[in-house]
């Protein structure tokens, strides 16, 4: 890496943090958990839908969803495209209720819908999820596109690729902790979306100069058609039973794990909490329902150029011998990337994985903070909740910087992130879509599914190698089976009232005009875009 790469690097990464730092300085983050955990409810859609598509899009999308791509094609594009469906899900049935509700956490919800007890249960099951799956994995998938983009084997002289990965990780570690724990959401949200931004650009401009060199003088559009003539079976939509997303489980697990992600991961929806109104959300979220179906351009494409190019023979190998498919994205970036790039590049790179991992901490801050211990100490002033907190969220940074370098040899990055997310995101989703919806299921039904969903997929993934099932059908099975258990428990032992939402809005609650109409569309382009390519 030249010294003009190295440069942009540096200009491009300081950029960003002193723009953030500017446009927060005034917005006394530190001064109330509002403020510090949800950015003083002032969100609004562009913010939203920024911080929403950066907080997803992170190398664990830009490595493994790539690498996923240049194995199995086109059909991966599932975990980008049925978002959309999700993302219209949640700005038209529980965005309203949530805001109307008043929450700042998804177990504050489940709270108030159910009992204490199972609030405590998601709170614990959320932290350790994020501190031990998902923390982790974003800072390996981060070290080993840095490593790539990079080349940081020659630019450090580092040739040992264990030691110079667990480098990177330390690194963005702390660099990521920085911006959770001292800034909070609003520094969040706003470096999401200036990264978001730069991320984007790059993403694209990536796939346009790998076009133009399959191409050559014809151009960007020649080559990608060379690339569908040389390779017809990597652009079908629809996945074979060998691939990693068969057709069928995109009606169930691929749906499933979607739907979860988008409308009750704490670590997502949590900006959409700190919203400046209902309108506000929903625009946000269907902006970013918007930019998820032009996705594939930067997460997908690249995977199949750099099976063009490369194929599998090129692959560096892992310790068993076999091919990195993780590693052809950095290959594709360091070759295609003119070097004056290649620092404005790695610096949105960096943004990404920082916004993810920065945007994971403060949820974990907020879910111990407000879930846990305002319970054990609720005479405990606003400050004392932030410090805790910020303690919490550097003990959560430790804990993954000590984890990720576990992950070496974990296989397929993004579906092995996808299996492990699976053990918490069923059982959680199912009891927050039961509460909302049967108004009588009693608590012992929420905790019952909460610990049964647990121990039933942690075993069918560990001993019973999900009973010969496709790990996304079993998954589908589980989710079936508790809805069903829960409505038999709320027959048996019903509540003697309905639930009713008793809390507050703090926001204004008129819905956007144009909500329904964006979210139909939605929906239409994700049936087309199925079709054209199945």
């Amino acid at each position: 890496m030249d010294l003009l790469t190295l440069g942009s690097f540096v200009f491009f990464t300081g950029l960003v943090a002193f723009l953030t730092w500017r446009m927060t300085r005034h917005h006394g983050v530190s001064d109330s958990s509002d403020g510090y955990f949800l950015a003083g409810r002032g969100l609004t859609g562009p913010f939203i839908a920024g911080s929403l598509m950066l907080t997803n899009l992170s190398t664990e999308q830009l490595v493994g969803l790539n690498g996923a791509a240049f194995k199995d094609g086109l059909s991966v594009m599932a975990w980008e495209v049925v978002a959309a469906v999700s993302l219209v899900a949640m700005a038209l049935f529980f965005l309203p209720r949530y805001l109307r509700s008043g929450i700042a956490t998804v177990p504050q919800l489940l709270e108030e819908r159910f009992d204490h007890q199972t609030r405590m249960i998601t709170t614990v099951v959320f932290v350790l999820a994020y501190a031990v799956i998902f923390l982790p994995m974003i800072l390996h998938t981060g070290a080993t596109g840095l490593i790539g983009v990079l080349d940081l084997h020659t630019l450090t002289g580092i040739e040992s690729r264990p030691l110079l990965r667990t480098l990177c990780v330390v690194g963005i570690g702390v660099l990521g902790s920085v911006y959770a724990i001292f800034g909070g959401l609003r520094s969040v949200a706003v470096s999401d979306t200036l990264n978001g931004f730069g991320l984007l650009v790059g993403g694209l401009l990536i796939t346009w100069f790998a076009l133009t060199r399959i191409g050559g003088d014809d151009g960007a559009w020649a080559g990608l058609q060379a690339v569908r003539e040389a390779h017809p079976e990597k652009f079908e939509s629809l996945g074979a039973e060998t691939q990693s997303v068969p057709w069928p489980t995109l009606f169930t697990g691929v749906l499933l794990l979607n739907l979860f992600y988008w409308t009750t991961n704490q670590q997502i929806i949590q900006r959409t909490f700190a919203a400046s109104s209902l309108k506000e959300g929903q625009k946000g979220v269907l902006y970013a329902g918007v930019l998820k179906v032009l996705a594939p351009l930067i997460l997908v494409l690249p995977g199949i150029l750099a099976f063009h190019l490369y194929g599998f023979e090129q692959l560096p190998l892992d310790a068993e011998g076999k091919p990195i498919v993780d590693a052809a994205y950095g290959m594709l970036v360091n070759e295609v990337l003119p070097k004056p790039l290649a620092g404005f590049f790695a610096a949105v790179l960096v943004g990404a994985i920082l916004s993810s991992f920065n945007s994971a901490l403060n949820s974990t801050a907020t879910l111990f903070s407000l879930g846990v211990w305002k319970h054990m100490r609720p005479a405990s002033p606003e400050r004392s909740l932030i410090a805790v907190g910020k303690v919490v969220g550097t003990v959560a940074a430790v804990a993954s910087m000590a984890v990720a370098p576990l992950l070496a040899n974990v296989g397929s990055i993004f579906g092995y992130l996808q299996k492990m997310n699976g053990i918490y995101f069923i059982p959680i989703f199912a009891v927050v879509l039961v509460g909302l919806l049967a108004r009588r299921v009693p608590a012992v039904a929420a905790k019952s599914a909460l610990v049964v969903g647990l121990l039933a997929i942690a075993l069918g993934y560990f001993v019973f190698d999900s009973y010969g099932m496709h790990e996304f059908h079993f998954l589908g099975v589980v989710f079936v089976g508790l809805v069903v258990m829960m409505l038999a428990i709320g027959q048996l032992q019903p509540l003697a009232e309905p639930w009713t939402a008793r809390g507050t809005a703090p926001v204004d609650m008129t819905p956007w005009a144009g909500a329904v109409p964006t979210g139909i569309a939605l929906l239409v382009v994700v049936g087309g875009i199925y079709f054209a390519f199945a």
